[in-house]
């Protein structure tokens, strides 16, 4: 009875009830909720300078201290959480889309469908994920839009591959076949049936691809081919404290504790995901 009482809680309560999914949430949401509510906190603008206070340590003024131009790291931070979520939402939702048609489509329509499919995604899968968005970006110019693509393609082959194997699974169960034979579409099954079957693992797989796709964006913009100054970012923000580690060592400090607090939610946050959505759970 509890196990069945469980299955019907919402999945919310679900991820609670699981401590590593609780925590990976509550990282999510304070990301979030730094990013969101930034602009109502009583902080200097993030790109505003006071050259009174230049490398000025954490304290009362500035919580976490200040860069080489005065400028408030804590109001830095929450600007680029927007942007680091804003990229990471944006390319795994576009890759999700997109990757997720193609995955579909390939794997319950077989044949040279597949086959076509298929091998554009292997071509993508054949490069290293941060080549693909060094390339990417350095052949469409360094910008916010073209970091978002770039990541998109990186992400499109893997979430094509989780699609199209939970369309190749689903495509020969019993409940599929017989709406074949009753004479539906086939794109009627596959949106109707198979699209909702398929939908948990693929969701699963996108969470986690949020946090892989923070820490390309950071890459990218540390390497200067990401979002450019004097846009915040937590990867220009590492690439600028660079030659201040021996006096203000907690210009590295930050935006990395932001980066791996961060990822590390989505992480713990996609675990919880993939176990609570588990049908056999």
């Amino acid at each position: 009875m509890s196990a069945a009482v469980m299955t019907r809680a919402p999945l919310w309560r679900r991820l609670l009830r699981d401590p590593r999914a609780a925590i990976g949430l509550g990282l999510v949401l304070l990301a979030v909720l730094g990013a969101v509510l930034a602009p109502l906190l009583p902080l200097p603008g993030p790109e505003t300078p006071d050259f009174l206070a230049t490398l000025a340590p954490p304290g009362a003024g500035h919580p976490l201290g200040t860069d080489d131009l005065g400028r408030d790291t804590l109001s830095r931070i929450l600007a680029g959480a927007r942007v680091s979520l804003l990229v990471g939402i944006a390319s795994v939702g576009a890759a999700l889309l997109l990757g997720g048609t193609i995955g579909l489509l390939a794997g319950f329509l077989g044949g040279w469908v597949d086959t076509v499919l298929m091998r554009l995604m292997d071509v993508l899968l054949a490069f290293p994920g941060i080549l693909l968005a060094l390339g990417i970006t350095a052949a469409l110019g360094a910008s916010l839009g073209n970091t978002v693509i770039a990541i998109a393609a990186v992400n499109l082959p893997v979430l094509a591959r989780v699609a199209r194997g939970q369309a190749l699974a689903l495509r020969g169960l019993d409940y599929v076949r017989a709406q074949q034979a009753l004479g539906f579409g086939a794109m009627t099954i596959l949106w109707r049936t198979v699209l909702p079957n398929a939908l948990s693992p693929i969701l699963v797989q996108a969470s986690v691809l949020l946090a892989s796709s923070i820490i390309t964006e950071s890459y990218l913009s540390f390497l200067g081919l990401g979002v450019q100054p004097p846009t915040p970012s937590w990867g220009n923000m590492l690439r600028d404290a660079i030659g201040f580690l021996d006096q203000a060592p907690w210009l590295a400090w930050f935006p990395g504790l932001a980066i791996f607090l961060t990822v590390l939610g989505f992480n713990l946050l996609g675990d919880g995901l993939r176990d609570r959505l588990d049908p056999r759970d």
